[in-house]
């Protein structure tokens, strides 16, 4: 079994860390983009363009499966590169976990982006799934691009900025950027406030690895032999992890269980 994962950065370790949880027989493909990150400020086009050729750099290698390790590549790109690949390889795309977080009944605060916070996307996920439920939108600037250089004292400052911008009731905190699960605790340590309830944080990397799975006809076994490979790509270019991969457990995780190429 081979999966692909494909992403701007290191946003698509946390799905990469699920899926080898899962099957740690899996053979995986990284495919990122350090030529054309970040992919955010990009017109639709021009990341969509970008997004196109890092699936096809690891089409090329012939996975069982394309995930999509980013919110805003699933938003611009997915239709195209569905278009482009399916049905030959299944495209899986990453949606914040909006729904199972509003089932239980909020208050729920969305941490994204700035530029995915108050879109017609997230505003659509909201009516769809989140109707009478009080749902705070949290822009959280610049914690994406801290948490792709591993510089702890940004990611420190973005978290307790956006930490400020959320409402003391809230109880469920949607990690909206494949980024933030790679920091969720920190997240969690700054918006828990005492004597509340035990905040709940919601990701999207496990959902999107068990879909993966289910799109192949494959199940998880997390006790097969820890035997898959990670072979990593940037901008089309074998290579090997961006060493801010390695500040992370999700990244240490596929150093230690598989050799890197």
């Amino acid at each position: 079994m081979k999966i692909a994962l494909m992403d701007s950065g290191i946003g698509l370790l946390a799905a990469t860390a699920a899926v080898r949880r899962l099957r740690p027989d899996a053979d995986l493909v990284l495919s990122l983009d350090p030529d054309g990150m970040p992919w955010g400020p990009r017109t639709p086009e021009d990341l969509t363009a970008r997004a196109v050729a890092v699936a096809e750099a690891a089409a090329a290698h012939r996975p069982d499966a394309l995930i999509v390790g980013c919110n805003t590549a699933t938003v611009h790109a997915l239709p195209a590169l569905r278009a482009r690949l399916e049905p030959d390889i299944p495209v899986i795309g990453t949606v914040p976990a909006i729904k199972p977080a509003a089932a239980g009944g909020g208050p729920v605060a969305i941490w994204a982006t700035p530029a995915t916070t108050g879109s017609p996307y997230q505003q659509g996920l909201i009516a769809d799934f989140a109707d009478g439920v009080a749902v705070a939108e949290v822009p959280c600037w610049g914690l994406a691009e801290a948490v792709e250089r591993a510089d702890e004292a940004a990611i420190d400052a973005a978290v307790a900025a956006a930490a400020a911008l959320t409402p003391d009731e809230v109880t469920t905190v949607v990690l909206g950027c494949t980024h933030y699960e790679l920091v969720a605790e920190r997240i969690r340590a700054a918006v828990q406030r005492p004597g509340r309830p035990p905040l709940v944080l919601h990701g999207s990397a496990g959902a999107v690895a068990a879909q993966a799975l289910r799109r192949i006809g494959a199940r998880p076994q997390p006790e097969a032999s820890a035997d898959g490979t990670v072979t990593v790509l940037l901008s089309g270019r074998e290579g090997e992890l961006p060493a801010p991969a390695l500040a992370y457990a999700e990244g240490r995780l596929l150093q230690a269980v598989s050799p890197v190429q």
